[in-house]
């Protein structure tokens, strides 16, 4: 989100600087970018002081630390507090002082497509919020900088830091991530083990959802996306969709959603990062690369995109 948000606020006008740590990779692909040390490019503490609106877009299980150490010494009465997720001020992690504005702008999309929908001449939608208004002028402020990153054109929803947080969690973990990975890894799954070609498994499994299916139910919701497949996919759909998500499963989501809730994820993840770091998700992801679906994919995908490195 830094360096996609930045840029955009920077090509809107915005006087725009950045605060980063100097020893860190964004420092030099920040100089990349035409960003100047000194006059547009400073270290974190230099520029919350120069700065009027502070947007705090740094990892979640970064931004407690940082705020203490870096943030919250050099903020002074006035100033706002922006962020682009709940998370830290809903599970207070963060705590800002009461003479500040605190705000919020997430956008809908990771920070590499609001820059591209930005320079395509649109945008990305996103929530606004505003957690303390000091300055009466909060609402104004976010307003402006969500038109500035090109959010109002596709359109900004008011809600709170509160819904906002939970139901982010909520949709990353039982859907949009955790949950698409699983049924696509047992899907996969189901299919080799019955005897099918794994690279059959993948083009019904990962392939058509991703490349088919979810580009049409974008566009045009689950009954369009239903009304343009073939009649025996249709009722396929209708018939056995229930039988796999089931309400056992809606049982689990909701469970998913009372940890989130109650911040009982929160404090587990805080807690993980504390004694780990991000060493023990990652032992979790190289696990999931060895996995078949993952190597296979990567055979399928250099075939099909043989020029492109990130295939």
């Amino acid at each position: 989100q830094g360096r996609g948000q930045s840029l955009c606020y920077r090509d809107s006008g915005v006087n725009t600087i950045l605060g980063l740590r100097k020893e860190g990779n964004s420092w030099q692909l920040a100089l990349e970018d035409g960003w100047e040390e000194n006059e547009t490019l400073f270290e974190i503490p230099e520029a919350v002081k120069k700065a009027d609106i502070i947007l705090m877009l740094i990892a979640d299980t970064a931004q407690p630390e940082v705020y203490k150490s870096q943030i919250e010494p050099n903020l002074s009465a006035g100033k706002t507090l922006v962020f682009s997720h709940g998370f830290n001020i809903n599970f207070k992690q963060i705590v800002p002082p009461k003479n500040v504005d605190v705000s919020m702008i997430a956008p809908k999309g990771p920070g590499r497509i609001v820059r591209e929908q930005y320079e395509s001449g649109f945008g990305v939608p996103a929530l606004v919020a505003v957690h303390q208004d000091k300055t009466g002028e909060a609402w104004d402020n976010i307003l402006a900088m969500a038109k500035a990153i090109g959010a109002t054109k596709p359109g900004v929803f008011k809600t709170s830091f509160k819904d906002e947080v939970e139901s982010d969690l909520f949709g990353e973990q039982v859907d949009l991530c955790g949950g698409v990975v699983e049924m696509v890894k047992h899907t996969f799954e189901t299919l080799v083990e019955a005897g099918y070609n794994p690279l059959l498994a993948y083009w019904e499994g990962r392939h058509e959802l991703h490349g088919l299916i979810a580009p049409l139910a974008y566009k045009l919701g689950n009954v369009g996306m239903l009304n343009s497949v073939s009649l025996t996919a249709r009722k396929g759909a209708l018939a056995s969709g229930k039988r796999v998500m089931d309400k056992h499963v809606k049982e689990n989501m909701k469970a998913v959603l009372a940890d989130i809730q109650s911040g009982k994820f929160a404090d587990d993840w805080m807690q993980e990062y504390k004694k780990y770091g991000f060493k023990k998700m990652q032992e979790e992801l190289d696990i999931l690369a060895k996995h078949q679906l993952e190597t296979v994919g990567v055979q399928i995908r250099k075939a099909m995109w043989p020029n492109e490195k990130k295939h």
